[in-house]
């Protein structure tokens, strides 16, 4: 059975879970600047959990292409008082942290988050997998190629599905020689990858089941999707739908997106259709 450990509970990922994105960044591509204010924040965390969200994950450092480098300081400033906000008012959250700094992920599990999501698979902090080795937390590793302002010119692979599938495999060698127990691995879309990128790790998404881990997809209204139909990010739920349901055919254990209410109803809807 495929599960994580979330603060004493074990979380099932034989059933696909939905993870809901609460950025507290002024500018993340779709929604930067929206939670800043604590009402705002708790009324849309508050909206995903009962739309079913299992997981919130909570940013403070943009990770869009050519995205502004803040301080850690700055990260923790606008990071630590979100997770006392939700976990005071919705004691239960399982709060997934957007960060790939050590010291901020250690303070965000001190303040009661449960998992940490990193874009680069403890690359850009070599502090980070002893982190959380010591913290022995879920631990989110995704596939890139640089930095957030660098990325977007490093997007150059022969075959992406192999180079993407060796990076992730070395990591989680790296990750288990210090002891870490639960690994979750996300394919990185959009990162240092093009849109016909993208579209061959999701054609090919059931290969990350060799691995023998769960697996994260996060594609929600993302370039691949409004830039392949001329739309705006915000026109691009319809399209982040088609491409989730896909993605859950291929074997998708988490799906990370903005919009919960219709990423449930299509895993609902794959459920009745397998049974």
């Amino acid at each position: 059975m495929k599960s994580i450990n979330c603060k004493g509970t074990l979380i099932d990922l034989s059933k696909p879970k939905v993870m809901g994105i609460l950025n507290v960044t002024p500018d993340s591509f779709f929604d930067g600047g929206n939670y800043f204010s604590d009402s705002k924040l708790l009324n849309q965390t508050e909206k995903m959990l009962k739309e079913g969200a299992t997981f919130i994950d909570v940013g403070a450092y943009s990770s869009r292409p050519g995205a502004t480098d803040i301080s850690v300081d700055e990260e923790q400033k606008r990071l630590l008082p979100v997770i006392e906000s939700i976990l005071k008012h919705f004691p239960a959250t399982l709060i997934s942290i957007d960060t790939f700094r050590a010291e901020v992920a250690r303070k965000a599990i001190d303040a009661g988050a449960a998992i940490i999501n990193d874009i680069s698979a403890g690359m850009l902090d070599e502090q980070m997998l002893t982190t959380i080795a010591d913290l022995q937390v879920p631990y989110i590793m995704m596939h890139m190629k640089g930095t957030p302002q660098t990325m977007a010119g490093l997007a150059h692979y022969d075959d992406v599905l192999t180079e993407v599938l060796f990076y992730l495999s070395e990591r989680v060698v790296a990750a288990r020689e210090l002891g870490i127990n639960d690994l979750i691995l996300d394919p990185g879309f959009g990162f240092a990858k093009t849109s016909t990128h993208n579209f061959e790790l999701l054609n090919n998404a059931e290969k990350f089941e060799i691995t023998g881990l769960p697996f994260l997809i996060g594609i929600s209204r993302k370039g691949m999707i409004y830039k392949t139909l001329d739309i705006s990010a915000a026109e691009a739920l319809n399209g982040t739908t088609v491409l989730n349901t896909i993605a859950l055919q291929k074997g998708a254990s988490i799906l990370r997106v903005h919009d919960v209410r219709e990423a449930m109803q299509a895993i609902k809807l794959l459920e009745v259709l397998s049974n």
